[in-house]
């Protein structure tokens, strides 16, 4: 499978970028992964890259984009940040991976079991990981922030901490609010699990 080039990006829609990432997870959870040559990916890729997909998700190690989706070098921008909060640095790089590089769709994927919004539920407080914890506050204060700590109470904290992402990036950057408005991308939730390996889109 060749990497993504200028002709093949810019033909693509909004559709066809979350199909592709629909096909890719289902080769990755049979473990039936696409054959790549990576080392002729990494030339084809070194004088330019146009990555169809700009993916944010948790840093787990149990979560990397590329493999989770089967897809090789040059083909997504992969932004990782425990909890996959937005903030402003992660707004930026998503403008210019869709206006500038010419994505196609954004993804927020959480994940089940993250370690982040478990420490936020439990109220965890250490240095710098408390003010990014915080930012998972508002997803808990939509399912019950005084809640007693539980699994079950944090995974509906993760899926609603996608959901409040995804309200942020429209409310906070008109550039992707305008490419969405204009159906130049898709902006979409995800949740990926993992005991299984599925990714399920909201």
């Amino acid at each position: 499978m060749r990497t993504q080039t200028k002709e093949t990006q810019e033909n693509l829609t909004a559709a066809d970028a979350h199909r592709i990432l629909v096909e890719g997870n289902k080769r990755f959870v049979e473990n039936n992964k696409a054959s790549r040559d990576l080392k002729t990916q990494v030339l084809e890729t070194s004088t330019g890259q146009f990555p169809f997909a700009v993916i944010l998700s948790c840093i787990d190690s149990r979560v990397p984009a590329e493999l989770v989706f089967d897809q090789g070098i040059g083909d997504i921008f992969s932004a990782r940040v425990a909890g996959n909060i937005i903030n402003e640095d992660i707004l930026g790089s998503m403008e210019f991976a869709c206006k500038l590089a010419g994505s196609k769709i954004v993804v927020v994927m959480g994940h089940t079991k993250c370690g982040a919004v478990h420490g936020a539920c439990k109220h965890v407080e250490m240095g710098n990981l408390s003010i990014l914890l915080s930012k998972i506050k508002p997803a808990m204060d939509k399912i019950g922030a005084d809640t007693e700590y539980s699994p079950a109470y944090a995974e509906k904290v993760a899926e609603a901490n996608v959901h409040e992402s995804i309200k942020e990036i429209r409310e906070k950057s008109p550039i992707l609010a305008e490419l969405e408005k204009n159906g130049d991308i898709e902006i979409v939730g995800a949740m990926y699990s993992v005991d299984n390996g599925e990714v399920t889109f909201y």
